[in-house]
């Protein structure tokens, strides 16, 4: 085989092979896009409601507006992939703790820190009657609920978990404790709910089966602080002064 053969074999074989690699690349690109665009579709909800722009959505998810629509056809099919993409995450959170923490008590903190940063109690009440449960259960791998229960029975069975914790005391608790703070966003309110939740965790313990935390993650908020956090959610009387920045 001569030199120009040689090369031409070469060149035909890498062109080949970029052809075949380039399909593998755009669906990788449209994963992220994907991903991309359903994270800040929870983001937007959560802030916004589900009524919120697509537009705003595609611009922070760094997309267009046509890739979002290809992705998502309509409204209710972007609404559907949030909902299935947060159930999703949270039958995941709760197997990667169970599996990543030999200690049930703590493989359950793990999650439930996991779980609050997923912000369910401003996603999913913001999409209550627009999706149906059956349609996000038949989207997902494994119903979350099944994965969480698994870890209170561990931890009930090491004798480290109260025996009278029923499921809903996480579930429900989880809904409550990540809801925002009402009026403008708050920089620390999603700090200020991770050390809230310890100090629930610390109460769903058995008495005397583990020492709790020696110290609570800050922000530690005084009564000075509450004040000003107070008026920034209540507000103040037009014209008065400014207060203590937060």
């Amino acid at each position: 085989m001569t030199a120009d053969s040689d090369a031409t074999a070469t060149a035909t074989a890498t062109a080949t092979a970029g052809a075949k690699a380039q399909p593998a690349r755009m669906r990788a690109d449209a994963l992220r896009n994907r991903e991309h665009i359903l994270r800040a579709a929870r983001e937007i909800f959560a802030a916004q409601g589900p009524d919120a722009p697509l537009d705003e959505i595609a611009r922070r998810a760094g997309v267009g507006v046509a890739t979002l629509y290809r992705r998502f056809p309509d409204r209710s099919d972007l609404i559907r992939g949030v909902a299935v993409e947060v159930f999703t995450a949270l039958g995941e959170a709760a197997l990667v703790a169970r599996d990543e923490r030999a200690e049930p008590f703590e493989a359950l903190r793990t999650f439930m820190h996991a779980a609050l940063d997923l912000k369910l109690g401003s996603v999913l009440p913001a999409l209550m009657g627009r999706v149906a449960m059956d349609e996000v259960l038949d989207g997902v791998r494994q119903d979350a609920a099944d994965p969480i229960q698994e870890l209170l029975t561990q931890a009930q069975a090491a004798g480290t978990l109260r025996p009278d914790v029923l499921f809903g005391d996480i579930a429900l608790m989880l809904m409550r404790i990540s809801r925002p703070l009402p009026g403008e966003p708050l920089a620390e309110d999603g700090d200020l709910a991770h050390r809230q939740l310890e100090i629930y965790l610390d109460g769903l313990r058995t008495p005397g089966a583990t020492a709790p935390r020696a110290e609570l993650p800050g922000p530690a908020v005084d009564i000075g602080w509450f004040k000003r956090i107070r008026a920034h959610v209540i507000g103040k009387a037009p014209g008065s002064p400014p207060g203590p920045q937060i």
